[in-house]
């Protein structure tokens, strides 16, 4: 029995965690974290930190896994690359990983290539934050260079707003070090694609849907198709494959996040190497029919990702739709008691909904990724249809505050 290793067991990684069981794997995991809700469903498990490199090969060296992987944790990426490079395991390699990772090295590899997009700089201090806003311009977006989950993220529409924001941003990030990127108003998107041997095979193309206020970089729907027309596609596409050139990844899963600028044109966003969360693993599973962590499962132990598993076998509409509040359909508040689905399921288009929520816990405003406290997934004839119908599901969610 092949054995893989899980860098992060948290919710996002139970999943896939215990399908990469079901498929007749044996799982180790490791976390910092002693209370991560997977650690309990691994078979070898064990407290550490995936932070800490050296840590986590040695543990790796002790259990001799098969493949090494992560699913949703951008933190874990380079750790992956590392184990897999110290054992001799299938891997994307540091080098590519730290340019998938880290903001900073991402932006500069990808002004090498001379590909689109929004103007940066970066700062470690106050005064060099000032010399880079006055160079990107306002409004701008600051954020840590190796955080994720938006947090740390904010609009700055001037220089009173950096001071204000300056300290907590670059008190997020493990290098001390923040990046800062022109605002560009338009329409996010989020693609997912296979790589084989340096051949992209794309698989969807979605709408990243933001709300306004605090949260506006928390995407809380995503649907496909994304609403462009096929030369505007084909445009976003191409930039897709170009991209994943660029940063030097071969094989694995590509996360290349994208916007199309109110001026016309489409400019890369970010790029990641690894299923992201948001539950786009389920949106690509209900779109075109592939199953992305028995993709990545496969990386990992260096085994042949074939068209069979890998290439798009259907085209559907889907629409997710995250539970939040102020704005979203919960309210805000102590919570008195789980909240119930059985209305969400039964709604009109409904394939698959979760919830987060339990008594005790305070639902806040939406301002960072944490704030999705569960979602449903819709499909529809037509991306408006799935999006009408999960939209409509949301407001179904029963839950009650103090």
């Amino acid at each position: 029995m092949k054995t893989v290793l899980f860098l992060g067991a948290g919710r996002h990684q139970r999943a896939a965690i215990l399908h990469a069981k079901e498929l007749g794997l044996r799982v180790a995991a490791i976390d910092g974290n002693p209370n991560a809700l997977a650690l309990g469903d691994a078979d070898i498990a064990e407290v550490v930190n995936f932070v800490d490199i050296p840590s986590a090969i040695a543990f790796a060296e002790k259990i001799r896994p098969d493949g090494v992987l992560t699913i949703t944790s951008d933190r874990a990426v380079v750790a992956v690359a590392a184990v897999a490079e110290a054992l001799g395991l299938a891997g994307i390699g540091v080098d590519v990983a730290t340019g998938l990772t880290h903001k900073l090295e991402m932006r500069r590899r990808i002004e090498a290539a001379g590909l689109p997009q929004p103007r940066f700089g970066s700062a470690r201090t106050i005064d060099e934050a000032r010399e880079t806003v006055a160079h990107v311009g306002f409004p701008n977006v600051i954020k840590p260079v190796d955080s994720g989950g938006q947090r740390g993220v904010f609009r700055l529409e001037n220089v009173d707003d950096l001071e204000a924001r300056f300290d907590a941003t670059v008190a997020l990030s493990h290098r001390g070090e923040v990046i800062v990127e022109q605002f560009v108003d338009g329409v996010e998107m989020n693609a997912m694609a296979v790589v084989r041997d340096g051949a992209v095979m794309q698989l969807t193309l979605s709408d990243r849907l933001r709300p306004p206020g605090e949260g506006f970089a928390v995407g809380w729907i995503h649907a496909y198709p994304a609403a462009l027309d096929d030369e505007r596609t084909a445009e976003a596409e191409a930039l897709v494959e170009r991209t994943v050139h660029a940063l030097g990844l071969r094989n694995g899963i590509a996360f290349p996040q994208l916007i199309a600028d109110v001026d016309g044109s489409i400019k890369v966003i970010e790029v990641a190497a690894r299923i992201p969360g948001g539950q786009m693993a389920d949106l690509v599973q209900h779109a075109v029919g592939v199953d992305l962590v028995e993709v990545a499962l496969r990386f990992a132990l260096g085994e042949p990702v074939t068209d069979s598993i890998a290439a798009p076998k259907q085209r559907q509409a889907v629409a997710i739709r995250f539970f939040t509040a102020e704005p979203g359909p919960l309210p805000a508040g102590k919570v008195k008691a789980p909240a119930s689905l059985a209305r969400v399921l039964a709604a009109p288009g409904v394939v698959q909904a979760a919830s987060y929520i339990v008594a005790g816990e305070t639902i806040r405003p939406v301002k960072v990724d944490g704030d999705r406290r569960g979602y449903v997934i819709a499909v529809g004839a037509t991306g408006p249809e799935a999006l009408e119908r999960a939209e409509a599901a949301a407001r179904l969610v029963d839950v009650e505050v103090e």
